[in-house]
């Protein structure tokens, strides 16, 4: 039996606001319906940072929340209307899910006929053992080696991952406030411990909310991983960033695309210091 208060009895589920559609339903309103709000920005993204090349074989990330599942149909229909030549493999790890909720991810894959291979691990029970009081950055680095792993045996050169825009404002402003640093969330990094793997992030241009109503309106369960011991004591600062920016934006409605231009148009003239290949810097240094 499952430990009550454990880290894998948290699982939450998004409700649908509609009868779910068929998958052909599904596919077309990502090309018509949302094409101005997820596909379009999907493509930029990929064409702006060159995530997508001849040759490549990615491995698409699955967890089976709404980000993921969206992330794989995208790639379905790139693959089906792009101009590339790529290959795709569908990965999900369990890393210790209630049963239920993996059923739930597997009927979500294959009612969006996503060939979806999924592998397991003990990545929950190893957290809630040696990491209880601050899990999620523990849990985030070992899915990610695990995914890594997955990718690299099933002959992939690229993860892609389904982090999207608020995901990179989000964060850019988790380090200024909790960790005194200016670094955002990049689109495409090569992995420390995998060097032939580069990580990409396509839908680094989607806003949430754009993602949260073509779940709704396609009538899908999708998995909110939602782990109440991280909620108390970490996992509550992303959405303490959220309502600030949310609040912020009530004043000046742009300031999430402010947040996320800073990071595009950082003037070396006027900061303190830097980082460079692991060099701290100072403007000092230049100074005369």
């Amino acid at each position: 039996m499952e430990e009550k208060g454990s880290i894998a009895s948290h699982c939450e589920i998004h409700e649908p606001e509609c009868e779910k559609k068929s998958v052909k339903e599904i596919e077309n309103s990502i090309i018509k319906r949302y094409r101005k709000r997820i596909w379009t920005k999907f493509t930029k993204a990929i064409n702006d940072y060159n995530l997508v090349e001849d040759g490549d074989k990615i491995a698409i990330a699955i967890s089976g929340g709404k980000d993921s599942l969206l992330l794989a149909k995208l790639f379905q229909e790139l693959k089906r209307h792009g101009r590339n030549n790529f290959e795709l493999e569908f990965i999900c790890m369990d890393p210790g899910y209630h049963s239920h909720i993996r059923k739930l991810m597997e009927d979500n894959c294959k009612h969006l006929e996503i060939p979806v291979k999924v592998f397991d691990s003990d990545v929950f029970s190893v957290v809630d053992r040696i990491a209880r009081d601050y899990p999620c950055y523990m849990c985030a680095r070992m899915r990610r080696g695990f995914l890594y792993s997955k990718a690299r045996e099933l002959g992939c050169n690229k993860l892609a991952l389904g982090h999207h825009f608020n995901d990179v404002i989000e964060t850019t402003l988790l380090n200024v406030f909790y960790s005194g640093n200016f670094k955002t969330m990049l689109p495409k990094l090569r992995a420390e411990n995998f060097d032939d793997i580069k990580l990409i992030r396509p839908m680094y241009y989607i806003e949430e909310q754009s993602i949260i109503t073509f779940i709704k309106n396609s009538g899908l369960l999708a998995l909110n991983c939602a782990c109440m011991v991280a909620a108390k004591k970490i996992g509550n600062k992303r959405y303490e960033i959220k309502d600030l920016i949310s609040n912020m934006k009530k004043i000046y409605k742009h300031v999430d695309k402010s947040i996320f231009s800073s990071a595009q148009n950082v003037n070396m003239d006027g900061i303190l210091g830097w980082v460079k290949n692991g060099e701290r810097i100072s403007y000092l240094d230049d100074y005369e």
